[in-house]
């Protein structure tokens, strides 16, 4: 990354791993990077806080929660900046590099950097389209790159928390993929805001398919002949997650995430071990045409 003098990565403070760009610590080698956790205002305050610990155990890392839309939580990144970057010599202008996955809030926070419209903003992944230098003063410009997913998103869990914040477009996959996953979360770690929002009848007990129940007899989601429609009403609950409604609520932890790579590495452990086998026993058996595969 020539020419960079910091890297501002954008994360949303609801899901710090999951919409963290695997290969920016590979890339940016020493270079200081800022990862900034924006949309604090929709995330648990104590998860924000165990993941700017987490975050900051790398020596060149600072993490910073804040609300993009805030005037006065972007002074601190203003400073913040300021402190990683070089004084300005000759006609040479510092720059820093800021990036982030869809639908994280990068636009408007580039937006409050300059203090005056230059992106285009909108609460759907991938308005950005296009690399731009950004002239945010004579003492430091941006390099504003567009919003990229990555082609493997793994864990499997990271590409469920992604869709259910918004960062995957809503037509690229089916809310019923995400629906019991997003129903097992919620009833475990945040079952009284479901409660107060919804229905005092919610517990932890229920199953996703119970609590779907109550959300559409709560919120009046019902099909032709009077038959409940919890279709719908889990796709009010997910948006009322994204807006706020339920309360501030964060997806991960880091003891979670490192449960889900564990689990993960095991799998793959597993798959690589049968996949061995399997091309043993085709070299003692060549005329056997077809290779079934057990681990999907």
């Amino acid at each position: 990354m020539p020419g960079v003098s910091v890297i501002i990565e954008v994360l949303d403070a609801r899901i710090p791993f999951s919409s963290e760009n695997p290969l920016v610590s590979k890339l940016r080698g020493d270079k200081p990077c800022i990862k900034v956790l924006n949309k604090r205002d929709l995330a648990d305050p104590i998860r924000t806080a165990e993941w700017v610990r987490h975050l900051e155990k790398d020596k060149y890392v600072r993490a910073l929660p804040l609300n993009s839309k805030d005037s006065r939580e972007m002074d601190d990144l203003k400073r913040l900046v300021s402190s990683h970057m070089p004084l300005v010599t000759g006609k040479k202008v510092p720059t820093a590099m800021i990036i982030g996955i869809p639908n994280v809030g990068k636009s408007t926070l580039i937006n409050c950097l300059a203090g005056k419209i230059i992106c285009k903003t909108g609460n759907v992944p991938a308005v950005t389209k296009a690399q731009q230098f950004i002239r945010v003063s004579p003492s430091l410009h941006l390099l504003d790159t567009p919003g990229i997913l990555w082609p493997k998103l793994d864990p499997l869990e990271c590409a469920y928390r992604l869709a259910i914040t918004g960062a995957i477009k809503d037509t690229a996959f089916d809310y019923n993929t995400i629906g019991p996953f997003a129903c097992r979360f919620l009833l475990r770690d945040y079952c009284q805001m479901l409660a107060d929002t919804y229905s005092e009848k919610i517990t932890s007990e229920l199953d996703p398919d119970m609590l779907l129940e109550l959300i559409a007899t709560r919120r009046g989601c019902y099909v032709k002949g009077g038959m409940l429609d919890t279709a719908k009403a889990l796709e009010v609950m997910i948006r009322d997650l994204r807006k706020g409604t339920l309360g501030k609520i964060t997806l991960e932890t880091p003891e979670m995430i490192k449960i889900e790579d564990g689990e993960a590495g095991k799998l793959e452990g597993v798959k690589g071990m049968a996949g061995r086998l399997e091309r043993k026993r085709l070299k003692k058996n060549p005329d056997r045409e077809t290779l079934l595969y057990t681990t999907g």
